[in-house]
């Protein structure tokens, strides 16, 4: 499971409440630097709820509150004295539906968060972009028309572009809540691919309902069901010796 290699990110009785429903109980897991770690479950067990809270985009619903710690480098990131801008910078999220700003060219989507941020260097712009788009495996492809609109773009590439976005701002952690659950067999292989490049760079927990992805891309896999964290684990361990009955039966098949 890597141990040698530092944990990045860890939580502490993490909670998440729409009004009165807890839809997330008291989860406590760590995730080390430069790994990739799946989130399964079935539909509605708290996969994306947890998630969503990593990087405290529950603040943008109204009556969501989440209870608990969640530490970045030690930190908390729902601390009084920090910056939810920051954090959302620190931990960036790619969504399961592929989000390019629509009017926007290629170009300007990569930059979106850099010039947010105030970053008016067109050679630091310059660098941004083609380094995002290479990390993300675009550059080649879209290269020689920057200048169109994101929108243009496959499924599959527009979903890289969004991972190029996301990148562009060096995030430590980034968060991918089912990236390829809208792509072809072959954009998803390509975005599989890539995931395990990007760890060498960056932290990754991903969402996924594929049993099968999960077991290829991840270094740990957490099991959701109903609001709480059954078995977290090497995913080696968790898929060919869980040691809750819970985790096997959903793995096997016989629910979910």
């Amino acid at each position: 499971m890597n141990t040698d290699r530092p944990i990045r990110l860890q939580t502490e009785n993490v909670g998440v409440f729409y009004g009165s429903k807890d839809a997330v109980r008291n989860v406590n897991v760590s995730f080390r630097s430069n790994t990739v770690n799946a989130l399964i479950g079935p539909s509605g067990c708290g996969k994306t709820t947890f998630l969503r809270a990593i990087n405290r985009m529950h603040e943008l619903t109204p009556n969501t509150r989440v209870t608990g710690k969640i530490m970045l480098d030690g930190q908390d990131v729902y601390g009084s004295d920090v910056d939810p801008v920051d954090v959302r910078r620190r931990i960036g999220m790619v969504f399961q539906k592929p989000n390019p700003f629509p009017t926007m060219s290629i170009y300007d989507n990569v930059v979106a968060g850099l010039r947010l941020a105030g970053e008016k260097s067109k050679v630091k712009l310059d660098e941004t972009v083609e380094r995002s788009l290479r990390g993300a495996a675009l550059w080649d492809e879209v290269k020689d028309r920057l200048k169109a609109v994101g929108s243009s773009l496959s499924g599959g590439q527009q979903q890289r572009l969004c991972i190029a976005r996301a990148l562009a701002v060096e995030p430590e952690i980034l968060l991918m809540d089912e990236p390829t659950s809208a792509l072809d067999p072959q954009s998803t292989q390509r975005i599989e691919d890539l995931m395990e490049s990007l760890k060498q760079q960056t932290t990754i927990i991903i969402v996924t309902h594929n049993m099968q992805q999960a077991s290829r891309v991840s270094d740990t896999t957490s099991f959701f069901l109903i609001g709480d964290l059954v078995e977290h684990g090497a995913t080696e361990a968790v898929f060919q010796t869980p040691k809750d009955e819970r985790t096997e039966a959903y793995i096997t098949g016989r629910f979910g």
